[in-house]
């Protein structure tokens, strides 16, 4: 059945076990705090060698161009990083440099002329933004490089897509996610179903991430492996920045990306350190509404060329009280997650790296993880079963950070894997498991001009889905070959343009052992134009997506399927038109959008139905304004989002794999830090409204209001130690998020948010 929209209750604790759980924190807190001044006496050493490596003279050869292209190839020439915002770039051109400097007199004289800031914080040198916490900008720094420039990033690499996310990693450190929602928090437009995050799917306007290309520091995620459970197990510590292509996507964002991409991206030494030397963090977390407590641990160093980082985290807790005051059953934490990586820097340039990331999930979860109860009059499934997820994700690179003229490449090697275990009922029991995996790669070249760049490349993925265990024992199989290119341009003042094609060859095998090929084209093209310089921008963008035969999800495949004359290939048309206004640190954008889904495939077990598509529609607008100061900002961002499944409203069921019922949403985020105690404060608010435009036989869908506020602290004297308290739905709603499944049916008792939740963290980095 389904609860009352809203509920007053009250998180109760086990006091004992609590008590244990927070005297862990406060040891953790102590341990750091310690640490911290233990470790000031080496921080001096520390900025010596970030002094050397900055000082030191390296070649550049960088011609006169677009800002964009010039700090792009300055990143790649200094191996350092360089954090780029979209507006300092429009229109703007750099001095040209070249022969053996320092970087940071590099930098300072391509940016000669220009009037063009920069500010040095927290080992990031962001181009474009004045009052630096340093107290300097770029704009007073000499040609002789009297000022040193810490590690820096490059984005912002061509057209920013229209209402894309880009999620960096201050933003990150910001909002301390504990899962893929907490990620993606604040951007109405990315919703994500579920409160667990083995069971969590991220829909991008309403299109599920199954119909987008989803990678992990480049390697394709190949994860459709029940429908109860999650896609993308993912530990946000391990994060350092996350892009999504909402609709349009490049071609060099991979193969299938009917609905959009999304990228992670993991962190590695580089950072952390800023120089040859060693160091690590410690971080704990505590929440008392579920007495959860999470620790992570990492070391990394780097020594003449080579680097190294270790990660580690491990959490263990109870269930979590709804707003409502009863405990959520099966959402208890038995979390396992690291990340090791390895790299060498010839003095060539030449760089390679390794690294092998896992997460393992191993506590009990409802029958059906992504809902609460399903009244299916079935009284031998148990309430909880036992659900053992792991995904696993390792990727070889090979990268020239000394690239010249047009050789600039890279080549990406990649395998992923995930597996779950699950018992079957009823009687006799036995235990499934599903596994999914993909052996994946590209090489691709970027030839650099004055205008921009072309990026080109081939890739190849062989994905391959299996089901162990039971009568139902089966496997598919799909393996592709494409060859794409992407021109990012700046033709002319003011205009930006971003075009490309890709093709794409797939050969596909059923679980009967049938074998079928197929092959098409996509193409992109999107704009940005300078109405009013430094002002006003307008956007538009459309894309053609093939995709070929998507596999099949593991737990419902069906070795006697009748394929009949072969399944279809599934294509999508994305389109989307914006305006965006900047002025003085204020912002208000809008944009409309559409995608269309042609023959998604959505298969189900029984035999007639293994071929099984639809067509998927989402069509609507999002706006949004904001200010940003020196020591704060407050957003406000609205989502109208309308999915429709073959011309019916998209419900939680038939849009597995698919899509999900979307909406109106309101997003609030504001923050402020007070610089001389080292506090920030902030919070934010999402407005689900009610939306009764369902399909036909379904229940509306009630709206929710959640508050979230927190308070970090930084101390001045001591900058690596951080400590932070939350306190999330501040006002106990109860509530599933809209995205979540099931909500609309009846015999269903959805998946519910954690109520009142008091959370405690420490971190320290030495």
């Amino acid at each position: 059945m389904i609860s009352p929209r809203r509920r007053t209750g009250h998180v109760s604790f086990q006091s004992a076990s609590a008590r244990t759980h927070a005297l862990r924190l406060l040891a953790t807190t102590a341990i750091v705090g310690f640490s911290s001044l233990a470790l000031d006496a080496l921080n001096p050493a520390f900025a010596q060698d970030t002094m050397g490596r900055v000082s030191a003279s390296r070649e550049f050869d960088i011609p006169a161009q677009s800002l964009a292209g010039a700090l792009n190839a300055f990143g790649r020439q200094s191996g350092l990083q360089v954090t780029l915002s979209a507006d300092t770039a429009r229109g703007a051109r750099s001095s040209a440099v070249s022969g053996s400097l320092p970087p940071a007199q590099a930098l300072a004289s391509l940016l000669a002329g220009t009037g063009i800031p920069y500010e040095i914080s927290g080992g990031t040198a962001v181009i474009g933004r004045a009052g630096a916490a340093d107290g300097g900008a770029a704009g007073n720094v000499a040609a002789d490089g009297a000022t040193v420039l810490d590690q820096i990033s490059v984005y912002g690499d061509g057209v920013a897509g229209i209402g894309g996310v880009t999620i960096t990693a201050d933003d990150l450190a910001e909002k301390n996610p504990a899962n893929l929602a907490d990620v993606f928090a604040g951007e109405p437009g990315v919703t994500v179903g579920s409160s667990l995050p083995m069971s969590q799917k991220v829909y991008v306007h309403g299109i599920e991430e199954t119909n987008l290309a989803v990678t992990i520091d480049g390697s394709r995620q190949n994860n459709k492996v029940f429908h109860h459970s999650g896609t993308n197990l993912i530990d946000p510590g391990l994060l350092k920045a996350v892009g999504v292509d909402a609709g349009i996507a490049p071609a060099d964002a991979g193969p299938g990306a009917l609905g959009g991409a999304i990228a992670y991206e993991t962190k590695d030494a580089r950072d952390f350190l800023d120089a040859d030397g060693f160091g690590g963090f410690i971080a704990s977390d505590y929440d008392f509404n579920s007495e959860t407590f999470t620790t992570g641990l990492s070391a990394y160093g780097m020594k003449e060329g080579f680097e190294v980082l270790g990660y580690f985290k491990f959490g263990k807790g109870d269930d979590f009280s709804g707003g409502n005051g009863q405990a959520v059953q099966g959402t208890g934490t038995d979390l396992l997650s690291g990340i090791g990586k390895v790299a060498y820097e010839f003095e060539s340039g030449d760089r390679i790296s390794l690294s092998h990331d896992r997460v393992h999930d191993a506590a009990p979860r409802p029958y059906r993880a992504n809902a609460g109860f399903v009244d299916t009059g079935r009284p031998w499934e148990p309430i909880v079963r036992d659900y053992t997820l792991d995904r696993q994700n390792t990727v070889f690179t090979y990268t020239d950070s000394t690239p010249e003229g047009w050789w600039d490449p890279k080549l990406v090697l990649a395998y992923s894997k995930t597996a779950l275990e699950v018992p079957v009922f009823p009687q006799p029991t036995y235990l499934a498991v599903g596994t999914t995996d993909s052996f994946n790669g590209k090489f691709e070249n970027k030839f650099a001009f004055d205008i921009g760049s072309i990026t080109a490349g081939i890739d190849f993925y062989s994905d391959e889905a299996e089901l162990e265990g039971g009568a139902d024992a089966s496997r598919e199989k799909a393996s592709n070959v494409g060859i794409y290119a992407q021109a990012r341009l700046e033709p002319w003042e003011r205009t930006r343009l971003s075009f490309g094609v890709r093709g794409d060859q797939q050969w596909f095998t059923g679980t009967t052992d049938e074998e079928w090929d197929d092959a098409g084209f996509s193409g992109n093209l999107s704009g940005e134009y300078d109405l009013i310089e430094d002002l006003l921008t307008a956007k538009a963008g459309y894309s053609h997506v093939w995709a070929g035969v998507p596999l099949a999800e593991n737990f419902i495949m069906n070795p006697n399927w009748d394929y009949g004359s072969g399944p279809q290939s599934g294509s999508a048309d994305n389109y989307a038109l914006g305006l965006e206004a900047k002025y003085n640190g204020f912002s208000i954008e809008g944009s409309v959008f559409r995608t269309d889904l042609d023959d998604a495939r959505a298969a189900r077990y029984a035999i007639l139905r293994g071929i099984e598509n639809h067509d998927v529609r989402s069509q609507g607008f999002e706006i949004g304004a904001g200010y940003d100061w020196v020591d704060g900002y407050v957003k406000v961002k609205y989502a109208n989002i309308d999915v429709t499944i073959d011309g019916v409203p998209a419900d939680s069921d038939t849009g597995t794999y698919l899509a999900a019922p979307a909406g109106q949403f309101i997003t609030l985020a504001a923050a402020h830090t007070f610089t001389d105690w080292g506090v920030t404060v902030g919070g934010d608010v999402e407005f689900a409204l009610d939306y009764d435009d369902v399909s036909p036989g379904s229940l509306p869908f009630d709206g929710y209001e959640v508050v979230n506020t927190y308070v970090e602290y930084k101390p001045i004297s001591h900058p690596n130690l951080t400590l932070r308290a939350a306190l999330n739905n501040v006002f106990d709603e109860t509530y599933s998020d809209r995205a979540t499944y099931g909500q609309e049916f009846g015999t269903v008792t959805p998946l519910y948010e954690p109520g009142r939740s008091f959370m405690l963290s420490a971190r320290a980095t030495f």
